[in-house]
């Protein structure tokens, strides 16, 4: 075997043997599993990674909001192409919150850059809150409205608000060229199906 095969194997050997990424709380370091809980930073509208003892010391922390539990399927949901339209959001894919921060809704939809901002006006926001009453109970900073009207038929889901950031990143991390590519598509479709399940 010469000196090239040699480093190769080697390379593959380590490889093969590289310990998986370990996830650790974002407030006391120690490690945690996969399916561990967060809390939302209001100010910075961070999600925190914690463990089970920061997050039952910390969750009432007036900084530290713990993200919803709860994932809702909106059969019936009536969305009007012209109430879309007011909502001024360029792609067919955002998520809408109750903000502390800035006191009314906001909407976020994905962008290769990450979560772009768009602050809505509130009528257009009343308007789909009478034709929709579910969205009365959406909880402020923890949970979100979804609305994928790329999908077909389109779907509408209250989410906690760490799975939409989760979405924005697939597609942030999936992005390719211009209009995203095939890969965005499937993460989008993936992660509705983790949704649903």
């Amino acid at each position: 075997m010469n000196d090239r095969a040699q480093l190769v194997s080697a390379l593959r050997g380590i490889a093969r043997t590289r310990p998986e990424a370990i996830e650790h709380c974002d407030l006391c370091a120690s490690r945690i599993p996969d399916d561990h809980r967060h809390l939302l930073n209001l100010h910075e509208r961070q999600i925190i990674c914690v463990c089970e003892s920061c997050w039952a010391i910390r969750s009432g922390d007036p900084e530290l909001r713990p993200v919803g539990n709860r994932t809702v399927w909106l059969e019936g949901f009536e969305l009007p192409d012209d109430l879309w339209a007011d909502f001024r959001i360029p792609i067919g894919l955002a998520f809408f919150m109750h903000s502390s921060a800035t006191g009314g809704v906001v909407a976020l939809y994905p962008s290769p850059a990450g979560a772009t901002e768009s602050e809505l006006a509130l009528e257009s926001w009343d308007r789909l809150v009478a034709l929709n009453p579910a969205l009365e109970q959406l909880d402020p900073d923890g949970e979100a409205l979804i609305v994928n009207r790329t999908s077909d038929p389109p779907a509408f889901v209250i989410a906690p608000i760490d799975r939409c950031y989760m979405l924005v990143g697939l597609i942030k991390v999936n992005w390719q060229g211009i209009s995203g590519g095939p890969a965005v598509k499937e993460a989008i479709a993936h992660f509705f199906e983790e949704l649903a399940a």
